[in-house]
């Protein structure tokens, strides 16, 4: 069906800054009904400003302006109609103006966007600072690309698991470590029997987290299962645990990579810290960059660690094999951790406990399903299972390794210091070769890509507790790259004052490492359990065994980190802990004070306003 509105607006002349005069012979003047304006893209022509009453001449003719400087683009989202009086009483003139000008351009029907002239800073040291910050960080991104920013499966393995498939290359150091403090070579043996029920507790945990994904696939991180299931307190607690343990996670991870550099190059010890610092600057300048570029850089790294150290697992099991799958004893008169103690159930649980940092960052594909490409959930399930696979079989595979070829922890300092893993790749592939060195390369660089996986989820949770008004308001900002800048810069001061305060080696970062990981482990498991018997949705009686166990076993993982590590330094944790809980209570407060005093007088609601009415009466009586 014609569109008369429109067919009269197709009729107007093309010279939209000329007045058009409509006559007033035959027939009054009647109200002219909204046009719709046609999307078209109008043609470069003469364009006059609207009509100001202020600036009309005597004459009531509009005036004119210069002519639109060429090159100049006319916006036909920009436009307006005025009707102007003429001379005469029933002369009247239509004056269609389009706004001109290079600040935005046509993204789409009535969807206009700023260009990047518009944007540009004035200034000659401003501009060389931008300029700068552009090659660094690159080009501002748009916020209709964060729909483009999403992660496929594999980059998504690469940036959420890096930080879980890292850490199998020092857990076994760690039980090793204090084996060997406790008992020496008689007791090295018993790191098989403790693997093997780490790797119990790693399924149990990844099932739990694939039942937490399905129920929250938008986001099942540890605060918000809790907050929607447990309330604020619990809720707050795995918050400030998780902000503790992905800053621990940063520090731990950068400290052992360059444990890896110095056991391929000594003459490094000596600038350890330093390095360490470095690296960190590094990884947060990139992750600044956004979260997909991120992740294109790291996947390579990631992989090639993978093929790494499958390849060192498949050749060493092999040539163990042929060897009858002898087991190598060491020399310990050289290595000053050697102890000559007995093996307790006190020790054993204190190395269970250092061993569990393998599990870290096994709750960073749940925070992280947001990030994921449609369908969000189903990506990060099938992600989640892969991880916890290639998990289990590298710890098992570097902790059976250690065993059989009497690989052992070393002092950091001592002369010919190595890592346990870069021993075992020596024995595997006889030497300091080609392959040797490009598993210790790789080994640091997936190292660094560990401390990725807290740089995206750090500034998510923070964006998460800003947003209920827990934290300030600027971690729920994105900068060029549409990434959480605020949150990104803090986690990277953090870790690295933590790396300094530490003296940037690994074994003084553990004890400190597993009790905000587990804790949250706990809370966000025993939050599933409760969800489970209060909705009752398909499945819930399976769901909550799973979870209930998931939860009794993290829970005593926690306590027994908590006591064994007491002493070592595990305390402060908790105490970091509760100064970060007392602080967002605080923050809440202050900005729920804001809210009242800004608040207006007058109800806004419609179900808070209430209405008097005074019916005057002569008297009360039937009528």
């Amino acid at each position: 069906m014609p569109n008369p509105d429109r067919e009269n607006h197709d009729q107007e002349t093309d010279s939209a800054s000329e007045a058009e005069r409509i006559p007033s012979g035959d027939a009054p003047p009647q109200k002219r009904k909204p046009r719709i304006r046609d999307d078209r893209q109008v043609r470069s022509i003469e364009q006059t400003d609207p009509v100001d009453p202020l600036q009309m001449n005597s004459d009531d003719v509009p005036k004119r302006i210069k002519p639109r400087k060429a090159g100049s683009r006319p916006l036909v989202d920009l436009s307006g109609k005025q009707q102007v009086q003429g001379k005469l009483s029933g002369d009247r003139y239509v004056r269609v103006v389009r706004q001109q000008g290079d600040d935005f351009e046509r993204a789409g029907p009535g969807h206009l966007v700023a260009t990047e002239e518009s944007m540009q800073v004035r200034g000659p040291i401003k501009s060389k600072l931008i300029q700068i910050k552009r090659v660094l960080i690159g080009q501002p991104l748009t916020t209709a690309s964060a729909a483009h920013e999403r992660l496929t499966k594999t980059k998504a393995l690469a940036v959420l698991s890096s930080d879980a498939l890292s850490s199998v290359a020092y857990a076994t150091e760690e039980i090793l470590r204090v084996l060997l403090v406790a008992g020496g070579l008689a007791v090295l043996n018993v790191s098989l029997p403790i693997a093997a029920a780490i790797i119990v507790l790693m399924i149990v945990v990844g099932v739990s987290y694939r039942q937490t994904i399905k129920a929250y696939p938008h986001g099942g991180g540890s605060y918000i299962v809790a907050k929607d299931n447990l309330g604020d307190m619990p809720a707050l607690t795995a918050g400030a645990s998780l902000l503790t343990a992905y800053t621990l996670t940063v520090a731990v991870s950068i400290a052992a990579a360059v444990a890896a550099l110095i056991s391929a190059f000594p003459a490094l010890d000596d600038h350890q810290v330093l390095l360490g610092v470095g690296l960190i600057a590094l990884v947060t300048l990139l992750n600044l960059r956004g979260i997909r570029e991120s992740g294109s850089i790291f996947a390579v790294p990631t992989y090639l660690f993978l093929f790494g150290i499958g390849t060192m697992i498949i050749v060493g099991f092999v040539r163990n094999a042929m060897e009858g799958f002898e087991v190598q004893h060491t020399q310990l008169q050289n290595n000053d951790l050697a102890g000559a103690g007995a093996l307790t159930a006190f020790v054993v649980l204190r190395a269970f406990s250092s061993g569990c940092a393998a599990m870290t960052g096994v709750e960073a594909i749940s925070d992280g399903v947001p990030a994921f490409q449609p369908p969000e959930w189903k990506n990060a399930r099938a992600t989640l299972t892969v991880m916890i696979s290639i998990l289990a079989v590298t710890f098992a595979g570097i902790t059976f390794l250690a065993h059989q070829f009497g690989a052992v922890p070393m002092e950091a300092g001592q002369e010919g210091y190595e890592t346990v893993v870069s021993q075992i790749a020596r024995h595997t592939f006889g030497g300091a070769n080609l392959a040797y060195y490009f598993i210790q390369f790789a080994t640091m660089a997936i190292l660094v890509l560990g401390a990725n996986t807290a740089y995206s989820d750090f500034p998510r949770l923070s964006y998460f507790l800003a947003r209920d008004r827990f934290m300030p308001r600027q971690f729920t900002f994105r900068g060029d790259r549409l990434a959480f800048t605020t949150g990104i810069v803090t986690l990277g001061v953090l870790a690295a004052g933590v790396l300094v305060a530490y003296g940037g080696t690994v074994e003084h970062l553990i004890p400190l490492y597993a009790v905000g990981v587990f804790a949250s482990f706990t809370i966000s498991q025993f939050a599933m359990f409760t969800r489970w018997q209060r909705l009752r949705e398909p499945g819930w009686k399976t769901g909550r065994i799973v979870n209930l166990v998931g939860a009794s076993v993290t829970g005593l993982v926690t306590l027994i980190v908590l006591v064994s590590k007491f002493k070592a330094g595990a305390w402060q944790t908790p105490v970091v802990i509760a100064l970060l809980i007392l602080m967002m209570r605080a923050i809440y407060k202050h900005y729920m004070n804001a809210s009242r005093e800004l608040a207006t007088s007058t109800p806004l609601e419609p179900d808070l306003i209430y209405h008097t009415v005074v019916v005057p009466v002569s008297s009360v009586n039937r009528v």
